[in-house]
């Protein structure tokens, strides 16, 4: 029997004739595909063929396999392996396209994108579309029409004068004439001989246009050496004025490639430096706790409450501004931290009519957490967000500005970009950093940009850059190189079982076995994987994170040296009790009478003050901060405020005459109710403010007559979950969901192309309708069916009168009800008689 008639004469047909493992491979690596479920392989093949699928599919392909994809849409429909092979490895043969050819051919056919044997190969239509040449969209190939579709619109006189030209015989019909002239441009040896003849400016021509784009002006009369190769067909014209370079022409002059450069194998990731694992780990280690440091410092910025809400969502620009002023970092790098703890859960908008961004409950069980499950969680968030920082500042398609915590942040690609990034950085050698370009390089080729997009719009090239540097910043990268919380982090292969490898294996690195899709690198998907995998990263980080300290070192210049992270009742007591004036290795903090009246307001007393730092201090107490300390408690709540609108009241009648004879209190509009009385009109928060800014050191009191403690009131959101990954199209199925489909499908498949037994002619309807049977014969077919364990073909109207047909194995027939497990859901169902309008037995395999 010849190929011919084996052949597949559609897709649906091909798809029928593969196996179960051949279908769960291209519902994998599509899952498009099966949301919803199709009904049987005819509905597959469609959804494989429209414009969004197979747009979605080309964009996952790698390089190589994408330019097979493209040479095949330029060549002939159906073609065969040899002149496919021939298109990408060229007349020569490159052996490593040879040996890599096959591995892309088969992804293509796995993918549904390529179908047919190797004798009659076929790109699905949609693709030849996609990537078929043509004057408003030129092939990736760069090459033209063939010289049938350049000369469709062609006169027949003006065909035969080229044909002439050309030196072949003229013909009666233009068929046999383009006939002719295209098996001159293909006769490698013919053709050779004529471009002999051209003069050396018409090859000049030819050598411009050969590699793209193919056409070409010209004038009403062109030169010699144009006329030359429009008179011999080697420029054909497809409107006044254009001519275009006719594909046969092109290919031979290119020796037969389809591209220009052919890429079978991926490029490798290439180290910059290389810097002892300990080194990476301990520079990771200072970064993870540097990270945890910013995110506390940014939430505890937002204590009482933090920056309005815009109107249209996000932080205004002023409110990032003093954010960044705040943690003392760029304003990109604010965005980031604080996207980072919005995608983690931490902050959030509280809700209220005046929305404010604030923390979340969870901050407060996350800061209970020890440091390592800290930095776990953070960069957990962090690997599946979407929401993308590095677009804060920019622009949308509709050119609104775009702000952090606002919308429109959302890039789908991002976690699949972070992990496949990081994994590149696995395959190096342990300790090493890569050279950024080619990673970047390896990327392109992973995903190679289609539509003549450049390089620097590329968002995965932006992306991969932004997660080399937020790598760094949270600790996942030390000096550059993964570190190895990072990798137990992502699940990713540890270094011993890589030893002696530069990249990890995968796509082109081993031929002819030469896989295409690149998804990333396997992610623990179940929660006990993910779980397991941020223990192992835990045990890993742990030791190399400094112990919180439970001392500060006091000097006599009114500051206290924290020589590293301190404990955090000590670090709470001690900013309120004090400022910090500077950051990094050592935390320093300065004591002002402020600072010590603040911690006064909160309840604590001199002799609190006194023994705190005694005990927390490795060195002993200056004395400028016990009188510091003395002087401010002396004089704090001498003053009394309380309202009235407000009023002071002081023992000391004298210290009242100095508050009224001072110039600045005449905005308090203070007068003496009573020798130790003063009424003011200001509200008693403000003139608390106006007498401390005085330099007196004034106390709040109750109604009562008793001190107010003040202490920082902690705003807290509603519970709140962290927001949810756009997800970058449907997520890939696991095995079950796999097999359950497959099996539904092809119980469909069956349903709809499996003949029925004929028992009466008479009763088959045009169509291929199911025929009517009454109650009785219905019934005896299916307690038969019982009987025999055969499978059934019913007909069958729900309660909403929607009709279906399914395949059936009855199991027992009662009560008016037959219950059976149906193929087409693959489950276990009851159907009432009365809705099955007509039964039929399967016909036998062989039939």
């Amino acid at each position: 029997m010849s190929p011919e008639t084996t052949a597949p004469r559609s897709l649906a047909e091909a798809l029928r004739a593969r196996d179960d493992v051949s279908l769960s491979a291209l519902l994998r690596s599509r899952p498009d595909l099966i949301t919803p479920v199709p009904t049987d392989l005819t509905q597959l093949a469609t959804r494989a063929g429209t414009r969004a699928s197979v747009v979605r599919a080309l964009e996952r392909l790698d390089r190589f396999a994408l330019q097979t994809a493209e040479a095949l849409a330029v060549a002939a429909d159906p073609a065969t392996y040899d002149e496919l092979l021939g298109l990408m490895a060229g007349d020569d043969g490159d052996p490593t396209v040879t040996a890599a050819f096959p591995g892309a051919l088969a992804t293509l056919r796995e993918q549904a994108l390529v179908w047919g044997p190797d004798e009659r190969l076929r790109l699905v239509r949609t693709a030849r579309e996609l990537l078929a040449p043509s004057p408003q969209h030129p092939s990736p190939t760069g090459l033209g029409p063939t010289v049938a579709e350049a000369t469709a619109g062609m006169s027949p006189g003006r065909i035969q004068e080229i044909v002439a030209e050309a030196g072949l015989a003229t013909t009666h019909d233009s068929v046999s004439a383009v006939a002719s002239l295209t098996d001159l441009f293909t006769d490698r040896v013919r053709m050779s001989a004529l471009l002999d003849e051209a003069p050396a400016e018409s090859v000049d021509v030819l050598s411009r246009l050969v590699w793209g784009p193919p056409y070409g002006q010209v004038t009403a009369d062109p030169a010699r050496h144009l006329r030359w190769l429009t008179d011999h067909g080697l420029l054909l014209p497809t409107a006044p004025g254009t001519v275009v370079l006719p594909r046969e022409v092109a290919l031979h002059l290119r020796a037969g490639r389809a591209h220009r450069v052919t890429e079978p194998l991926a490029p490798p990731v290439e180290a910059a430096a290389t810097h002892r694992p300990q080194v990476v780990d301990a520079a990771a280690a200072g970064q993870a706790y540097t990270a945890l440091a910013t995110v506390e410092e940014l939430l505890k910025d937002w204590h009482e409450g933090g920056p309005a809400v815009l109107r249209a969502g996000g932080l205004s620009v002023r409110d990032l501004k003093r954010t960044a002023v705040a943690l003392d970092v760029a304003e990109p790098m604010a965005a980031f931290w604080v996207e980072l703890a919005y995608a983690a859960g931490l902050l959030a908008s509280d809700g209220e009519a005046d929305e404010r961004y604030a923390a979340t409950p969870a901050y407060d069980e996350w800061l209970e957490m020890p440091a390592a499950e800290r930095w776990a969680g953070l960069v957990s968030a962090w690997l599946a967000a979407t929401r993308t920082a590095g677009l804060v500042g920019g622009r949308d398609a509709k050119d609104r500005a775009l702000s952090a915590l606002g919308p429109g942040l959302d890039r789908s690609a991002a976690p699949e970009v972070r992990r496949r990034v990081l994994a590149l950085l696995a395959g190096l050698p342990e300790g090493a950093s890569p050279a950024p370009d080619s990673l970047l390089g390896r990327l392109r080729w992973e995903r190679p940009l289609r539509g003549g997009q450049s390089a620097t719009d590329d968002l995965r090239v932006r992306l991969a850059r932004w997660t080399l540097s937020e790598a760094e910043l949270l600790g996942v990268t030390g000096r550059g190189a993964l570190s190895a919380a990072g990798r137990a982090l992502l699940g990713l292969p540890t270094p011993s079982s890589k030893a002696g490898q530069h990249e990890p294996a995968g796509p082109g690195d081993k031929l002819p076995a030469h896989r295409h899709h690149h998804p990333a690198p396997a992610a623990p998907h179940s929660p006990a994987d993910q779980a397991a995998a941020a223990s192992r990263a835990t045990r890993l980080l742990a030791p190399l994170l400094p112990e919180p300290l439970d001392h500060v070192l006091l000097q006599a210049d009114l500051t206290a040296v924290a020589p590293g992270p301190l404990q955090r009742p000590l670090a709470d007591t001690l900013g309120v009790l004090a400022d910090v004036e500077s950051k990094g290795g050592a935390t320093v903090y300065r004591f002002t009478p402020g600072s010590v009246r603040r911690a006064l307001d909160a309840g604590r007393s001199a002799s609190d003050l006194h023994t705190f730092l005694a005990a927390h201090s490795r060195t002993p107490v200056p004395q400028p901060l016990a009188y510091l300390i003395d002087d401010v408690a002396r004089r704090h709540g001498h003053l009394r405020i309380g309202a009235a609108s407000a009023y002071v009241r002081c023992d000391d009648d004298a210290l009242l005459s100095e508050i009224l004879a001072d110039k600045r209190s005449q905005g308090l509009r203070l007068r003496r109710l009573a020798p130790t009385v003063l009424a003011a009109q200001a509200d008693p928060a403000a003139l608390l403010e106006g007498l401390r800014t005085m330099g007196f050191a004034p106390a709040a009191e109750s109604a009562e007559g008793d001190v107010v403690i003040t202490r920082a009131h902690a705003h807290r959101t509603p519970p709140r979950t962290a927001p949810e990954p756009v997800p970058d199209g449907p997520p890939v199925p696991d095995a079950t969901l796999i097999g359950a489909a497959i099996r539904a499908i092809r119980a469909g498949d069956m349903a709809s192309t499996t003949p029925r037994k004929q028992t009466d002619p008479a009763a088959d309807h045009p169509g291929g309708d199911l025929p009517r049977t009454g109650s009785a014969e219905t019934l005896a077919t299916m307690q038969a069916a019982v009987l025999t364990g055969e499978s059934l073909w019913i007909g069958y109207v729900n309660a909403e009168g929607a009709a279906s047909q399914r395949v059936i194995a009855p199991i027992r027939v009662e009560g008016g009800f037959v219950t059976a497990y149906d193929h087409t859901a693959d489950e276990v169902r009851t159907y009432p008689l009365h809705r099955v309008t007509g039964v039929a037995e399967l016909a036998d395999e062989e039939a």
